[in-house]
């Protein structure tokens, strides 16, 4: 399909883990003079500030992965697969190409989600289809504080092996999606940030996106007050844990943070191939360690269900037996109006009835 105009639109996907800043970078953006389309999500009592994030776009893609029981840093493999299906048709690619082709009467836009790298494709293709140019923009955070900024007051309090299981599945996650975030980004003009450079000192981290996605800010950043200056402060790093406050596996913990140190380098080389090479290895090798944890615990999810499947069969049995009494005291009860008895009679009936 032929572009809408002679100059093109640009469409920055600001993406990243949940939890990595993504809403303080794409408001930042959006006071650089980038567009987010509208209507944005509103603000909640969780993040005041508000979110940035155009309300269609995240219906569409959080509609779609709760199809397939598929959530932001899902850590299956298999996962890449049932999304791979899911866009096979091009019936997505299309509904993505329908809603972007009514935005383009804004020469930048900045469209975040953390759900898009699942879409990342999607998104390529119906940018091609529209005739607009498509960046990527990966807002970065340490895995512990992404894990514990969400979940740690809650899993204080929770048993040892609760904590051990819900915080080994998040960083798990946030390997997954990290590796899976930076592949989708590959071949197109990209950048990434870290959440502390950009709070820290938000006019050099952003002056450097915005050379790596070849943008236009609106105003000159090196002079005075800006309001960017009001809306980021170093308070929104609320969460500031280390390894030492989770509980997670070793060979995990070494994982992400290698995955974490390559990716902090690629804030300054995006393209840089080594660095690409060496991801793709630990790719491979979370695959493999996901298929042997599932060997792992074969005995435990298959006595587990074993076990299910006893309880739902044993309930079943009970409710039939239920409903077949149930069904007798009806027929009494019809038996009896055909047939009038003493008053005392039909309380009895209706009292089986009710305490059935």
């Amino acid at each position: 399909m032929p572009p809408q105009s002679t100059s093109r639109s640009t469409v920055v996907l600001v993406t990243g883990s949940g939890r990595s800043g993504t809403s303080s970078l794409a408001g930042s953006l959006k006071r650089l003079g980038l567009h987010i389309p509208q209507p944005e999500v509103p603000a909640k009592p969780s993040n005041q500030r508000g979110f940035y994030e155009p309300q269609w776009v995240l219906d569409f893609h959080k509609g779609h992965l709760k199809e397939l029981a598929i959530h932001n840093i899902d850590s299956r493999p298999q996962a890449v697969a049932m999304m791979a299906a899911l866009l096979d048709d091009g019936s997505i690619r299309r509904e993505i190409g329908d809603w972007l082709r009514a935005q383009l009467d804004h020469p930048q836009l900045a469209i975040k989600d953390p759900h898009a790298f699942w879409f990342a494709d999607a998104w390529r293709a119906a940018a091609e289809d529209v005739g607009a140019d498509l960046r990527f923009l990966t807002a970065l955070r340490h895995p512990a504080e992404v894990v514990g900024s969400r979940d740690l007051a809650y899993l204080q309090q929770q048993p040892e092996a609760l904590r051990r299981v819900k915080e080994t599945s998040n960083v798990a996650g946030w390997v997954h999606a990290a590796l899976l975030t930076e592949r989708a980004g590959r071949g197109l003009s990209r950048a990434f940030i870290c959440y502390t450079d950009l709070i820290s000192d938000w006019r050099s981290a952003l002056t450097r996106v915005g050379a790596q996605l070849d943008l236009r800010y609106d105003g000159d950043l090196t002079q005075g007050h800006h309001p960017i200056d009001d809306f980021l402060d170093s308070d929104l790093r609320s969460s500031r844990l280390t390894w030492d406050d989770l509980n997670v596996p070793a060979s995990l913990r070494v994982m992400a943070q290698t995955v974490w140190d390559l990716l902090v380098h690629m804030v300054d080389q995006p393209g840089d191939q080594a660095a690409m090479e060496q991801l793709d290895d630990i790719r491979s090798g979370y695959n493999e360690m996901y298929e042997y944890a599932i060997a792992t615990v074969y005995d435990h999810t298959h006595g587990t269900t074993v076990l299910a499947e006893r309880e739902n069969r044993a309930e079943i049995v009970r409710l039939r037996q239920a409903l077949r009494k149930q069904r007798r005291l009806v027929a009494e009860l019809q038996e009896q109006d055909s047939h009038p008895r003493p008053d005392s009679l039909t309380k009895q009936l209706i009292h089986k009835l009710r305490s059935r």
